[in-house]
């Protein structure tokens, strides 16, 4: 498992390895046709920040020879902003007083037509952590009522049990997103003091399930702002690197979420400037030409229009952060604020005048290769 391979590494250590990396560790990874971890370290480390016109070009060269001049939409459909956890970070904590959601299946469906209507054909559902009331009964009814009106439907929910996600697959469930949100396991429990989403240790081994229940493609991720975000990246690569060699047949997608506004929100411990996230993607993208990078719309336009030619492959537009958000409940409770407010007709519009093609469903059909490349 994943765990013995974490538990071999000091937090501490890594940070101290990564602002070690010099100008020389930086060009000798530029120059290198097969990158390794240590690498990673160099390009995520302050002292690629001067370097960070050439990775950018580097990074857009090696993302248009395995993607060509592509960008997948999806947009997020919340289903409940119900939760049992206490997390310091998210407007759906149990100790926030608001009123909950959950839809029905004709809500679904009513959100389907909306989305549909926009164009999508990739839809991600988005839960809180409730098990009794958006359990795996109800994810397989929403997987059901969905599955006729999309080609990939994904989820971002409470970690499950391997049999569980076995069940979620027989059903057509395509990718799961699980963010261990930091990798810094002393403080992890600080920001998740109540619940199920408290044990560290579950939610790090949830990979590895997810690997031996044969999902066709896993996200992974930090939440940025939590900690160090060079440290809680180079983990997120470990971790990658893990799965790569072990899960060779799955595919991956990594996310880059920083801490947005919400109700009860804590302020950023560790700040990310823009041109740092620029560097730390077009990191990602040079130390592995396979992976999946995507940008949500907690990001600004400008911010966005401009990373789809520096190494991201998918965004999502016109996102509601709110369960029926598009048709049914608009003012309900949003889980952060988005910051890119553009519609659905302006980002493909954006996407189309910068020469790129926008892609409706997951690309997996184009894909000859499978992941792997950081080692």
């Amino acid at each position: 498992m994943f765990r013995d391979v974490f538990d071999t590494y000091d937090w501490d250590e890594v940070v101290n390895s990564i602002n070690a990396k010099n100008a020389a560790d930086v060009e000798r990874a530029l120059n290198k046709s097969k990158r390794d971890l240590e690498d990673f370290k160099a390009l995520i480390a302050p002292a690629a920040a001067a370097y960070l016109e050439p990775m950018a070009r580097m990074s857009n060269s090696i993302t248009q020879k395995r993607f060509g001049k592509t960008v997948q939409l999806y947009a997020p459909m919340y289903l409940s902003n119900e939760c049992q956890n206490i997390c310091t970070y998210c407007g759906f904590s149990l100790d926030n007083k608001i009123r909950r959601k959950t839809l029905s299946g004709a809500e679904m469906l009513q959100e389907a037509a909306h989305l549909k209507q926009q164009g999508f054909d990739h839809v991600l559902l988005v839960t809180g952590e409730a098990n009794k009331n958006v359990g795996v009964d109800y994810l397989i009814k929403a997987i059901r009522t969905l599955r006729p009106h999309f080609a990939n439907i994904s989820i971002e929910v409470q970690p499950l049990e391997q049999h569980e996600y076995d069940l979620l697959a027989q059903e057509g469930l395509y990718a799961v997103l699980v963010y261990q949100e930091t990798y810094h396991r002393d403080n992890y429990k600080m920001y998740h003091p109540k619940g199920k989403k408290s044990n560290f240790d579950y939610r790090l081994d949830t990979p590895d399930r997810l690997g031996n229940a044969g999902i066709h493609k896993i996200g992974l991720g930090v939440l940025i702002g939590l900690e160090d975000w060079r440290a809680d990246n180079f983990f997120t690569a470990l971790h990658v690197n893990y799965m790569e060699r072990n899960f060779w047949q799955t595919k991956y997608s990594i996310s880059f979420p920083r801490l947005r506004p919400a109700e009860g929100l804590i302020e950023p411990k560790s700040v990310i400037s823009d041109k740092e996230l620029v560097q730390l993607i077009c990191a990602w993208r040079i130390c592995n030409e396979e992976i999946e990078l995507s940008v949500s719309t907690r990001e600004s336009a400008v911010f966005r229009d401009n990373i789809i030619q520096l190494g991201a492959t998918s965004i999502s537009a016109g996102s509601k952060t709110n369960p029926g958000g598009y048709t049914i409940e608009e003012e309900s409770l949003e889980q952060f604020e988005i910051d890119d407010s553009r519609s659905v007709a302006e980002v493909k519009e954006m996407i189309e005048q910068k020469g790129y093609k926008p892609v409706w469903k997951d690309w997996a059909q184009f894909s000859p290769h499978p992941a792997g490349v950081v080692h």
